[in-house]
């Protein structure tokens, strides 16, 4: 079975940085697109992030775009998520996910999930 552990949350001060970590398991890690998404009480689900299995192409929502720097170490079959400059409206809970591609190579869908780990930005 695929398991994604999500780790490194917390609370931080606006302006403050933290470092999200997701080790997988149950799976041919260096095969997988990864993708971070994160979920706020009375928001939709953001897609955060994402890096191909190679470790290039990455994606970055705009409202994270320059802040956020999305990275992987396959031989540690992890991914992480570094995030800078943080804002309140980053609060959030913030989950790792295998991402798929459709044919005509965009990322359409999201099967496998963490449980997710908690981000407070708050002064």
């Amino acid at each position: 079975d695929v398991r994604l552990v999500e780790s490194g949350g917390g609370m931080v001060q606006p302006g403050g940085s933290l470092r999200l970590s997701c080790t997988a398991s149950g799976l041919a890690f260096n095969d997988y697109e990864m993708a971070w998404i994160r979920l706020a009480p009375g928001k939709g689900p953001e897609w955060v992030s994402a890096i191909n299995a190679g470790g290039g192409s990455p994606y970055y929502g705009d409202s994270v775009k320059g802040r956020f720097t999305i990275s992987r170490d396959n031989a540690q079959n992890t991914v992480y998520l570094e995030m800078n400059s943080l804002k309140p409206e980053d609060t959030a809970r913030y989950f790792c996910a295998t991402a798929e591609s459709d044919l005509r190579g965009l990322t359409s869908a999201f099967p496998d999930w963490g449980q997710g780990t908690q981000v407070t930005v708050s002064s």
